[in-house]
């Protein structure tokens, strides 16, 4: 570094740096892990494309510096839960380097905002090489997921107001939750073995699992809180929110993996589930009213 570099300049340098030698080691653990020959070979090119960077940064600061160890093992058990495409996204965006940042450095190294904005470039075309299976059952956990969340809303909604009965309510959703699971896992297989889909039985075991999570994670709450009162009201506050939650965490994970829009997404979804509750709220009310369950 030339005597003119402020300590910020420095900071910004070393801190490229840092996420450079970072996302290298990372790169190479994941490829090592990959079974995937093609997603491995990507995954190298990625690695030895940060090893650039970092040369370059290195080349300016005359230092060394040390990678995250924490953030290598904490991405790399992201890749293996969530998988690649979700984690590499997410680790890219949180590494973004500004056109300021790139200006700064630019005065003392004029070939610096050229070779980030074709690097960047590059990370990019490498990115969307990237092959990975589960990202083409989006659309089977799309149908299992919405139709759980909107159809048992709807139906504990409803169980809730009409028989005020915690564990009758819990009993009612899982048979129904269990039943709708395998109809939807049915119903798929069935729509895709139609269209001669090789994979229908994968898009079909991906609907029904994604139901039955689903099944279980809002029957929960009549199960675990206390069923007198209050408390039952109280549950199905519980379940909406896990439902939003739900929703909230499903759409992240596709706007992230496919770089597509969070937030029209989640209203659309969260509007919808909602909605259907809510209708059931009345309908659970209606029925307590007309027919007299108690």
């Amino acid at each position: 570094m030339n005597n003119q570099s402020d300590e910020k300049l420095l900071n910004d340098v070393l801190r490229f740096q840092g996420e450079e030698i970072t996302g290298s080691l990372l790169y190479e653990k994941l490829a090592k892990e990959c079974k995937d020959e093609h997603n491995a070979a990507v995954l190298f090119d990625m690695a030895e494309a940060e090893k650039r960077h970092y040369a370059f940064w290195k080349s300016i600061s005359g230092q060394e510096v040390a990678p995250s160890r924490g953030r290598i093992m904490f991405f790399t058990l992201l890749a293996k839960v969530l998988g690649l495409t979700f984690t590499l996204k997410l680790l890219e965006k949180g590494e973004e380097v500004t056109a300021a940042d790139y200006a700064r450095v630019a005065s003392i190294h004029p070939g610096a905002k050229k070779m980030g904005e074709e690097e960047e470039q590059h990370e990019d075309a490498l990115l969307a090489m990237i092959d990975e299976e589960r990202l083409s059952y989006v659309g089977s956990i799309v149908l299992g997921l919405n139709d759980a969340l909107v159809e048992l809303t709807g139906t504990l909604a409803g169980l809730t107001f009409a028989f005020q009965k915690g564990k009758l309510v819990a009993v009612s959703g899982i048979i129904t939750g269990i039943a709708a699971a395998l109809s939807m896992a049915a119903s798929n297989y069935l729509a895709s073995k139609a269209d001669n889909d090789p994979k229908a039985k994968k898009a079909a075991l991906y609907t029904g699992g994604a139901y039955l999570i689903t099944v279980i994670l809002l029957v929960l709450p009549y199960l675990i809180v206390p069923q007198t009162g209050f408390w039952i009201y109280a549950s199905l506050g519980i379940t909406l929110l896990i439902a939003v939650g739900i929703i909230a965490g499903f759409n992240f994970y596709v706007s992230v993996a496919r770089s597509e829009a969070f937030k029209p997404r989640f209203l659309e979804m969260a509007g919808i589930s909602l909605g259907v509750a809510f209708l059931s709220f009345l309908v659970g009310l209606l029925v307590r009213s007309v027919v007299g369950a108690e």
